[in-house]
């Protein structure tokens, strides 16, 4: 089967459409590059001899472990992906987590790791609409995806539904120093039409943190992953060039050849510092 390619007169009325048009193209597609865990965010490499899966893994544990989790916590997971960072919550870490995405593709996958598991519930849901109590937030990847005119929207509901000791982790990509070049610009043109339909430019990191603390947290921890995302996005691109066949005849090679540009320049921007990816972690204050 081939996957239709997103064109710029593709009309996304919705945040439902703008992720769906992206995550939902094919597990089978996102399978070929990505770790067992399925995880596609930035991974942190130990030292340079560690895998993809080790460096995901690792990622993990040092975004939960900036949540202070103790037994018993109920933690948030928004935007959970296809829910590697909520399973090693529950499994690794003894806490009660609620996952939330908007992908239909990643909420069948999510609830096949949830079956049989007590404490572990995955939802087709945006944050928007929730409002249940939880001791911890853990974000990885997702805001990016917000826009600008839900940031403020964004703290505010999560600091409504933590207590007096929440901590919120905010894992996203940022802007990077500053840039005019015109690759750059065709780069992220690129990203909005073919990759991220509608997609909006990332905050400036200084963006995130006046935003955070107008809305009731405290920053007490800012750490840069850019490198870390370059040579994850070096894996992808490896891994995809690897499957090429497949890849072309699940998705079809004009999709092959754009998210083998998307992860090559990527990659690129990471590195020159054009684009860069930060972890907020945030106390309530």
């Amino acid at each position: 089967m081939e996957i239709t390619d997103v064109t710029p007169s593709t009309q996304l009325e919705s945040e439902f459409g703008m992720i769906q048009a992206h995550y939902d193209l094919s597990d089978e597609f996102f399978t070929l590059f990505l770790d067992p865990t399925m995880t596609y965010s930035c991974a942190k490499f130990s030292s340079p001899q560690s895998t993809l899966a080790e460096a995901q893994v690792a990622k993990m544990d040092l975004s939960l472990g900036k949540c202070e989790l103790k037994n018993g916590h109920r933690l948030l997971d928004v935007g959970c992906g296809w829910g590697g960072t909520s399973l090693r919550a529950h499994d690794h870490h003894g806490v009660d987590v609620v996952g939330l995405t908007l992908s239909k593709n990643q909420h069948e996958h999510c609830q096949s790791l949830a079956k049989g598991k007590s404490g572990l519930d995955f939802r087709l849901q945006g944050w928007e609409t929730f409002t249940e109590k939880v001791d911890r937030i853990v974000s990885i990847g997702a805001f990016e995806h917000f826009g600008e005119a839900k940031h403020a929207a964004f703290f505010e509901r999560c600091r409504s539904i933590l207590p007096e000791d929440g901590v919120m982790l905010l894992h996203t990509i940022t802007l990077g120093k500053p840039s005019r070049s015109f690759s750059f610009g065709r780069f992220v043109h690129f990203l909005s039409v073919k990759i991220f339909p509608g997609s909006y430019l990332p905050p400036a990191p200084e963006r995130v943190i006046e935003m955070a603390r107008s809305n009731g947290f405290e920053p007490v921890h800012v750490e840069s992953l850019r490198l870390d995302y370059a040579r994850t996005c070096d894996c992808w691109a490896e891994n995809l060039k690897a499957r090429q066949v497949r890849a072309i005849e699940i998705a079809g090679e004009k999709i092959y050849k754009n998210y083998i540009r998307y992860l090559t320049e990527c990659a690129l921007f990471f590195r020159s510092g054009e684009s860069n990816i930060h972890q907020f972690k945030l106390r309530v204050a």
